[in-house]
């Protein structure tokens, strides 16, 4: 009984182990909903202004983490957001903003501007150019922010493994909610600016495909995580196999004494 408790708890501890390792450099997003920006942090702007978040975000914000020259995920997740702000039902400049910093410190707001006049001649109703931010910095404050809204990349060659969410912003810098993934609900993304404005924060439905799936870089999608899923089946059936041993060994020791 000893040996088998044994092996049992060493599976487990290597598994954990592994499971650890996995999270230290995996690319992805931890969600800090309720945290506040930290709003001393100073952008770059496309047209070369610098300022401050608290300067940038006075209405209520959506905020996408991307990387402009991005052969990815960016590209149908900017692409998506555009189409989106074209069929909300609010109005961009008076009651929302739109914000898109990149990650990659080593991008210019020249490559800032180049992309947000792409994306803006996709939006067919009017709307002012302050109404989208597209925003660069240095390593320093970009690894700042990151950290501060549980933003996770990792350089791969000449990209980055990265994950897609859309952050919802309150007009102080409140983190509201997060969007997951590249295809958005206008009607959602209504509900989560008005929560956004009304200084409410709320959980991500989407935990569990969040955990189940990762983005893959060479297939450029979201694939089902095997084996994440199978270390989690597998750690489940390693502590039921141990609760039942743990019963069996109780149960026999009352019989004994009986």
């Amino acid at each position: 009984m000893m040996k088998i408790t044994k092996i049992v708890l060493i599976i487990i501890l290597a598994l954990a182990s592994q499971s650890l390792a996995q999270k230290q450099v995996e690319a992805g997003v931890d969600e800090k909903i309720g945290s506040y920006l930290p709003m001393e942090l100073q952008f770059t702007t496309s047209e070369g202004k610098v300022l401050k978040l608290k300067e940038i975000i006075t209405k209520p914000t959506l905020l996408a983490l991307v990387y402009f020259e991005c052969p990815g995920i960016c590209v149908p997740l900017q692409t998506e957001l555009a189409w989106t702000v074209d069929k909300l039902q609010l109005e961009p400049g008076p009651d929302f903003q739109v914000i898109s910093l990149s990650f990659d410190h080593y991008e210019t707001p020249a490559v800032a501007a180049k992309w947000k006049a792409n994306y803006l001649k996709t939006i067919k109703r009017n709307i002012s150019s302050d109404s989208w931010q597209f925003l660069t910095g240095d390593s320093i404050t970009i690894k700042h922010f990151t950290d501060a809204v549980g933003f996770r990349f990792v350089p791969s060659e000449n990209e980055f493994v990265h994950g897609g969410t859309v952050i919802t912003i309150s007009p102080d810098g409140k983190i509201s909610r997060y969007l997951f993934g590249k295809d958005y609900n206008p009607f959602d993304v209504k509900m989560a600016l008005l929560e956004a404005k009304a200084g409410k924060s709320n959980p991500t439905i989407s935990k569990v495909l969040q955990f189940c799936f990762s983005y893959d870089p060479k297939g450029r999608q979201y694939t089902l995580n095997i084996t994440r899923i199978i270390g989690s089946i597998m750690l489940l059936g390693v502590g039921a196999f141990f609760g039942v041993l743990i019963l069996r060994k109780r149960k026999s020791i009352k019989k004994e004494g009986v």
